[in-house]
């Protein structure tokens, strides 16, 4: 198993919307790096952590796992569809998605700020300065240090 972390936009589908509805496609990605990641080695059963961003207070706010393994993200192929990509098609996709089921959500945000400041995350490309990837690896001595400061509910 491997332990990743996924972002969104909580104003877009957040902790709350995926609690709701129990799974769902994580459409949109549009970083190619990120895109490899979902199609190529994420697996079922894998855990992740959801992270809010782009919000007051961005950060950690639960897990999910991921439910369903890669598969072609078909909003790229609708033209009405806000994800749409005019060089993707069904018999050359270009995007990729994994759909995530939740398990958790925590009894408070683990903020950013605080995760900069531990030093058992000084190696997750999550506090280095410039990174805008959408969806990264955490290894496991990261994911046991974020899940023992959660507050559970």
């Amino acid at each position: 198993m491997a332990y990743w972390l996924m972002k969104s936009e909580p104003d877009v589908f957040g902790i709350d919307d995926l609690e709701r509805v129990g799974v769902e496609p994580w459409e949109g990605v549009r970083n190619y790096q990120a895109r490899n990641m979902m199609r190529d080695e994420m697996r079922a059963g894998d855990r992740v952590l959801f992270y809010h961003s782009n919000t007051e207070v961005p950060g950690i706010v639960g897990v999910m796992r991921v439910h369903r393994e890669g598969y072609p993200d078909e909003a790229a192929f609708d033209p009405e569809h806000r994800y749409y990509d005019p060089k993707s098609d069904p018999d050359h996709p270009r995007w990729y998605r994994v759909d995530v089921a939740f398990e958790e959500k925590f009894a408070e945000v683990i903020p950013l700020a605080w995760l900069k400041e531990q030093p058992e995350m000084a190696d997750s490309p999550l506090v280095r300065k410039g990174n805008r990837l959408s969806i990264l690896p955490v290894t496991d001595a990261q994911w046991d240090f974020i899940l023992a400061h959660a507050e559970r509910k």
